[in-house]
């Protein structure tokens, strides 16, 4: 059993806890997913839903999907949406779920090499039609184009960065070569052997997005193409949290800086020359796959998993009225108290804790529940 250590943040009554190796290395976090091999069909099944929940709700509000986790959740689970929802967020979480499907199909079928119909088709299913973008810019004057679902894009790209100035990727005219080159140089790579598994998916990430190739959804592509190259590999998928954006953007900028801002440079970068964003990758991916450790093995009643975060109740009463929320279709505040035999004071404390983590929202009708946090027992 690898030694571990273990940071808590308190808030409030309950501990947010990352369990991690006393030097959490990639290659430490492989070993101990593969000590867990084979896998349950019931745990198989739990990573799954997590996973699909986890990895939508975060790929998505990285490009500014409004709907919350816990709508996301309700959405994939139970085809319903609670509350007030932007219509256009519901149909890109929807489409992101089949995309993410559609991926982890491809993925298993390892014989066949990847194709430019199969990332043209990712991004159709993704995007689900064309559609029109209308845009005012400095000085008033208004702008408008289509965005092709499934075609590489027909118009200049580019995007003002965190420190303000404009950074631009590969011209239409320049895309459909790139993207061979990119496809035929993964294929023959991953053949040859010479790179890893995470080294292959990281580099591919960053050449992708340094060509840029669609009019929009190139991040949520990118996301998908990763874990892709992971699975057809065996390791576990991983999800870019949203909470750690800056992170990610932060590293693939210093990547930038080294390789040069010339797209056709970005486009065909060298695993050294993205030592930075090499380095995040490589950390991102060692704490995605710890935590998945964390959650088939560290169980307890007071045990619970929120958007990839262990959560560790200090008090069991959190517990008790989580289960009760899950369990009863009307739970009034007055039934909790009755069954916990605390102060109504009290009871009205925990249950406004669990609504400020957003943890659990109130249902339309009076006594009803929606509950997002998940047990681990």
């Amino acid at each position: 059993m690898l030694k571990r250590w273990i940071v808590d943040y308190l808030f409030a009554d309950f501990l947010i806890i990352f369990k991690v190796m006393r030097i959490l290395t990639l290659e430490k976090a492989l070993d101990a997913w593969r000590s867990l091999q084979p896998l349950s069909e019931e745990d198989k099944a739990r990573l799954a839903r997590r996973f699909s929940i986890d990895f939508n709700y975060n790929s998505n509000h990285i490009e500014g999907n409004t709907l919350t986790y816990g709508q996301t959740e309700i959405l994939l689970l139970f085809g319903k949406v609670i509350g007030e929802a932007n219509v256009r967020s519901v149909q890109e979480m929807v489409a992101s779920e089949v995309s993410l499907k559609m991926m982890v199909a491809e993925s298993r079928i390892k014989e066949t090499p990847l194709t430019q119909n199969f990332i043209r088709g990712l991004h159709r299913t993704l995007l689900r039609e064309d559609y029109s973008v209308h845009k005012e810019l400095p000085g008033g004057i208004q702008v408008g184009y289509v965005v092709h679902a499934g075609q590489y894009k027909t118009r200049p790209n580019s995007v003002i960065t965190r420190y303000g100035d404009r950074f631009v990727y590969a011209s239409p005219e320049e895309t459909p070569a790139l993207m061979t080159d990119l496809v035929d140089w993964f294929n023959s790579a991953e053949k040859e052997g010479k790179l890893s598994p995470v080294e292959l998916a990281a580099l591919f990430h960053y050449r992708y997005i340094r060509i840029h190739p669609f009019e929009d959804g190139n991040g949520r592509i990118a996301r998908l193409l990763v874990n892709y190259i992971l699975a057809r590999h065996d390791i576990p998928m991983v999800v870019v949290r949203s909470r750690k954006k800056d992170e990610y953007l932060e590293a693939l900028h210093a990547a930038d800086l080294k390789v040069g801002g010339a797209p056709s440079s970005g486009a065909n970068a060298t695993i050294d020359a993205i030592a930075p964003f090499l380095k995040y990758f490589r950390n991102m991916i060692a704490q995605e796959i710890a935590a998945d450790v964390q959650f088939l093995t560290k169980r307890g009643e007071n045990i619970w998993w929120y958007d990839g975060e262990c959560i560790e109740f200090r008090t069991p009463n959190y517990g008790k009225i989580l289960r009760m929320m899950q369990s009863e279709p009307v739970l009034t505040i007055a039934e909790i108290q009755r069954k916990l035999g605390i102060q109504k004071s009290a009871v009205n404390k925990l249950v406004q804790q669990l609504l400020d983590k957003k943890y659990v929202e109130r249902g339309k009708d009076a006594g009803s529940w929606h509950v997002f946090i998940a047990p681990s027992v």
